[in-house]
């Protein structure tokens, strides 16, 4: 009988822990803000266009527009929550895994796969403009199911 009561327990809410991040990673934690980052911090590490996220709003009740959606993802980039992948000029992607690492882009599917750093070889980069260093290296793989 403990078992069916702790079972019939509600999960807690991961909402002070997401408040606490926010704060420190300097933003303010907004309840839209904090309903995003429950969305996108609440299970394992992922890529999520807005227009996902937006969907994935709609359907936990989240009433927040689109344009809010891109806000937060760049301000979530900004302050190292995030990390943006740009697949092209017009879709980009944001992983929630911010460490080191590359993907496959499957084009035909649009969704990426993380491929480990170390899977990766440079023989060489080229020299940085003057002034500048390289910050970090985004290898992206274009891939498509292969003709039978």
């Amino acid at each position: 009988m403990h078992d069916r009561d702790t079972a019939a327990r509600p999960l807690p809410s991961r909402k002070p822990c997401l408040t606490a991040v926010l704060r420190m990673a300097g933003l303010r934690p907004t309840r839209q803000r904090v309903a995003l980052a429950e969305l996108l911090f609440g299970g394992p590490h992922r890529h999520v266009s807005a227009e996902q996220l937006h969907g994935e709003a709609d359907t936990a009740n989240v009433n927040v527009s689109l344009a809010t959606i891109y806000n937060t993802l760049h301000q979530f980039h900004e302050a190292g929550l995030l990390r943006e992948v740009a697949i092209d000029a017009s879709r980009s992607y944001f992983d929630t895994d911010t460490s080191d690492h590359h993907h496959f882009y499957v084009e035909d599917e649009q969704r990426m796969i993380d491929i480990p750093a170390e899977s990766v070889e440079f023989k060489a980069l080229p020299k940085a403009p003057e002034g500048m260093e390289v910050s970090h290296v985004d290898v992206v793989i274009r891939v498509r199911r292969a003709s039978a």
